[in-house]
């Protein structure tokens, strides 16, 4: 289900976005899970299930676009007739998810589909629940605490999430998906970890990147992974400039269309022009001639042209200020050049 579904859904049904549900994955780290066989009557009967999910969802999808058409012309249903339409397409499904597990229990694949299911009709505690269970059934299964540890994340009891976390990554520590999850929840529950881990906020600043940085290490095309852990820098105060350099720099050469690398000069530029680095800023502004980054782009520009004039007003200051004192005095005001870098 796309995130632009879950989001449409939720504006009509008045409900959260729903935890991830992660697949069931392969174990090198000595801990033994069962792989489903896909030849198995059952495993089919599953991905029957899932798929009727994702097209009642595509359905309901289509709906919501088409009353949003006919609203424009004033032909829309009421919101109470188009929610009762959704409820009812999706209470086949769950119908479906429940006769399911009352036949096979113990599938914890179906657990946790349905508990995603739940939860996106705002059913938060059923949803729990089947999570619950499903770890249960296979403790040894990363799946169920790492789904667990998103629920805890979203509604609450954060120090379950961080605990849930480490323990799907002590059961897998090859899927970046639960170090990508972890890190966000540490990086957005800043005092929470803080307190947690007893360490300070730079110190949670650096758990949530090694934690990123993980992530990457095991998915290192990821585009989406690679802009998120970028973004990620200009919630650091101070902001660490160099490493969010390189981390834009690294999102830049995943990049798979011209579109998403024009996305990525904006960024490098705005990170330059913040530390000084104005030629460079312009040259990365220059790059970008996709319209759909114009308002943004011009307001960079804008952005540039005021910190140079600043720049330039603060230097024209300082010399004429060095200017009129006694040549004693000015010559203490000259800073000595940097040394150059050694290697």
């Amino acid at each position: 289900m796309s995130n632009l579904l879950i989001g449409l859904i939720g504006a009509v049904l008045a409900t959260n976005q729903p935890a991830a549900v992660s697949n069931l994955v392969e174990q090198t780290t000595g801990v033994s899970v069962e792989i489903p066989d896909p030849n198995d009557p059952v495993e089919k009967e599953f991905e029957k299930l899932e798929a009727d999910d994702d097209a009642a969802h595509e359905e309901v999808d289509r709906w919501i676009r088409e009353n949003q058409e006919f609203a424009k012309k004033d032909a829309a249903v009421s919101n109470e007739e188009l929610n009762s339409r959704i409820r009812k397409r999706l209470d086949v499904i769950r119908k479906a998810y429940e006769s399911f597990i009352q036949r096979h229990p113990n599938h914890v694949g179906a657990r946790l589909a349905f508990a995603s299911f739940l939860e996106g009709i705002g059913e938060e505690e059923a949803s729990l629940a089947q999570m619950e269970k499903a770890r249960e059934i296979d403790p040894k299964d990363p799946a169920p605490w790492n789904n667990l540890a998103n629920y805890y994340g979203h509604y609450g009891e954060v120090t379950n999430a961080f605990a849930y976390y480490a323990k799907a990554i002590s059961l897998n520590p090859n899927e970046p998906v639960y170090y990508h999850n972890f890190g966000t929840t540490v990086y957005l529950f800043r005092k929470d970890a803080r307190e947690f881990y007893h360490i300070n906020e730079q110190q949670v600043f650096d758990k949530a990147m090694n934690l990123y940085s993980n992530s990457m290490r095991l998915d290192p095309t990821n585009f989406w992974l690679a802009t998120d852990v970028a973004q990620s820098y200009y919630g650091i105060k101070p902001m660490r400039t160099n490493d969010a350099l390189v981390a834009w720099t690294n999102a830049l050469n995943v990049a798979r269309t011209e579109e998403e690398r024009e996305g990525i000069y904006l960024h490098l530029a705005r990170v330059k022009m913040m530390i000084g680095q104005f030629d460079e800023a312009q040259t990365h502004l220059n790059s970008v001639t996709n319209s759909s980054y114009d308002e943004l782009k011009e307001r960079l520009i804008r952005s540039l042209h005021e910190r140079e004039g600043k720049t330039n007003s603060t230097a024209v200051n300082a010399a004429t200020n060095s200017a009129s004192l006694p040549s004693s005095a000015a010559q203490t005001n000259v800073l000595p050049e940097k040394p150059p870098a050694t290697k």
